[in-house]
């Protein structure tokens, strides 16, 4: 569970198709990484076409909308939404809120509910969230969406922190090991993806709601899950696969790296959480 709030925005290739990233309008990479083709030779320069008011003749995001067809767009929003309610610092939330009503922990008051769910939600969103506006407001990111590579290594840092500090918080207030282990293992996802992130761009969001699966599971394995933990489970690794999907449309991520965040996700959380 680490910070990747993409722009979320498809990149759409200029008419040459030699536009960088890969997304699905651009042919020219592959859902697996670049195909590594030969460097185009350089062309010469020409100066913009004059348009009738004598303004310059560019293609506006505007113009390139509408050029899709109703499904791309359709595709697309679905895909934003998801990467925005999915977004990665909202997993140690989800994974919280699941736990209180699937595990034995559905016998926890209702007032105690909301306090420890507003308490994580302070540290692992609202923490995050106000330092990476900082971080853009001295200048040290562009983008509060993260979306370059080289822009994450702070922010990771932040959210290492962060879980950290809940996970520390849960064991300290009593909360059963696996829990307080479940924020560990998104801090110790967090860690790795710091770590392959500067050579690969790693998805997060992949890690992310791979960790609330692998929650999941272990709650299942304490022998003490409510029947409705299937219903959940089921409907969670149906979102794993549409957000994993999503990325990939929207050119943030290829297979393999939508693949790579589930493994790390996945195994950091499952691991740490069958400690006993």
């Amino acid at each position: 569970m680490s910070i990747d709030t993409s722009s979320y925005y498809p990149e759409v290739p200029s008419p040459d198709g030699r536009d960088g990233a890969y997304s699905l309008n651009n042919r020219k990479g592959g859902l697996f990484g670049d195909q590594h083709d030969p460097a185009p030779e350089p062309q010469p320069e020409s100066k913009p076409e004059k348009t009738p008011d004598n303004s310059p003749n560019t293609h506006s995001s505007k113009d390139k909308d509408d050029d899709k067809s109703l499904g791309e767009k359709i595709t697309d929003g679905v895909s934003n939404l998801l990467s925005w309610v999915l977004v990665p610092l909202l997993m140690p939330v989800y994974g919280l809120m699941l736990a209180f009503g699937l595990s034995i922990l559905d016998v926890a008051p209702m007032g105690m509910r909301i306090a420890f769910t507003l308490i994580v939600a302070g540290i692992c969103v609202f923490v995050p969230m106000v330092l990476i506006l900082l971080l853009k407001k001295i200048g040290m990111i562009e983008d509060v969406g993260l979306n370059g590579r080289q822009e994450r290594l702070v922010p990771y840092i932040i959210t290492i922190v962060c879980f950290g500090v809940t996970a520390w918080f849960m064991a300290a207030k009593g909360a059963p090991l696996w829990l307080s282990l479940f924020f560990a293992g998104g801090a110790l996802a967090t860690v790795i993806c710091t770590v392959v992130n500067f050579w690969w761009k790693i998805s997060a969001h992949a890690a992310g709601i791979a960790g609330v699966v692998a929650l999941l599971i272990r709650i299942e394995k304490d022998g003490s899950a409510e029947p409705e933990l299937f219903f959940w489970l089921i409907l969670t690794l149906l979102l794993t696969g549409l957000l994993g999907s999503a990325r990939v449309w929207l050119g943030r991520h290829t297979v393999w790296q939508v693949l790579a965040g589930y493994t790390v996700g996945f195994c950091s959380v499952f691991f740490l959480t069958m400690i006993r």
